[in-house]
């Protein structure tokens, strides 16, 4: 059967319906697929975000969750929301992520940013950076490994190769500016072999070459032990073509990596190319292992 990717158009004021609608008529859409609008057209001016966009917004997305839930649809692909917005109309979540987590009942979750160059897993998400050290752990590190081995796998990576970057400079360079290399991340690379032997692991990688080497080809993933050590660079390569994944969810939610652009909304001049990536995505991990 095809799969049935559902799909929300995120703050109608925005540039969501202009990426959706580009993204579905484009040749490189997945054909072996059926699309399925979550919600409705609303009438509004774009750029001119309301509380009726929110709320509309808001809606699908609890829309969205019910039919993930439900198993109605095999995977979703969500528009760019506000997240100012929403939360003045009740969303109580730092993002989507945690939204979604939380409304299919899922507490074994991680978010991952997968562009044409890198796929990033992140260990920390929206914590302040003076808080990484104290939430990095041995546990979490290795929870979030196999999800993003998992997610290798969907993507046809049988014997994926996964790096766990390291927290400080040099990785430490043997405790010389600090020990969660050797006390937190090097146990998490140990237990990750012994537990997932279908996949590579190495580290702790020195941080700033990791990536570069990613890039080259010689990592299919890095988990990264905070936001913007990974997303920096993610963003830099793989800005256009990047998309947002809910790791752990039994059936995926994935969108564009970009915000609601309220200021070119209406223009016909946003790039689909992350929200076509997202949905070239949602087709290829929309069936189980």
């Amino acid at each position: 059967m095809r799969p049935i990717i559902g799909y929300t158009l995120g703050d109608q004021a925005g540039i969501g319906p202009e990426v959706i609608g580009k993204a579905l008529h484009s040749p490189q859409l997945p054909q072996e697929a059926e699309y399925r609008l979550i919600g409705e057209y609303i009438p509004c001016t774009p750029g001119h975000p309301t509380r009726t966009t929110a709320e509309a917004a808001f809606r699908h997305l609890e829309m969205a969750a019910h039919a993930l839930k439900e198993g109605s649809i095999d995977a979703v692909v969500t528009g760019p929301v506000c997240k100012e917005a929403l939360h003045s109309v009740g969303f109580h979540y730092p993002g989507q992520t945690e939204f979604f987590a939380d409304r299919l009942g899922c507490t074994d979750f991680a978010m991952c940013l997968s562009g044409d160059t890198l796929t990033v897993g992140l260990a920390t998400i929206h914590v302040p950076l003076s808080d990484v050290p104290r939430l990095l752990r041995t546990e979490e590190l290795v929870r979030i490994g196999k999800l993003l081995t998992n997610f290798c796998r969907r993507l046809g990576k049988q014997h994926p190769h996964i790096a766990l970057a390291g927290l400080n400079p040099h990785a430490g360079e043997n405790g010389a500016f600090g020990d969660e290399e050797t006390r937190i991340i090097a146990p998490a690379v140990t237990r990750l072999r012994q537990e997932c032997p279908h996949a590579r692991y190495s580290g702790p990688c020195v941080p700033d070459s990791v990536y570069r080497e990613a890039a080259a080809g010689n990592y299919d993933a890095i988990l990264a032990p905070y936001h913007d050590q990974g997303l920096i660079p993610l963003k830099m390569l793989d800005f256009d073509t990047a998309a947002n994944i809910t790791l752990g969810l039994p059936r995926l939610r994935i969108s564009p990596d970009h915000g609601t652009a309220f200021d070119i909304a209406g223009k016909n001049i946003a790039s689909h190319a992350s929200t076509l990536r997202a949905f070239q995505l949602a087709v290829r991990t929309a069936r189980p292992l």
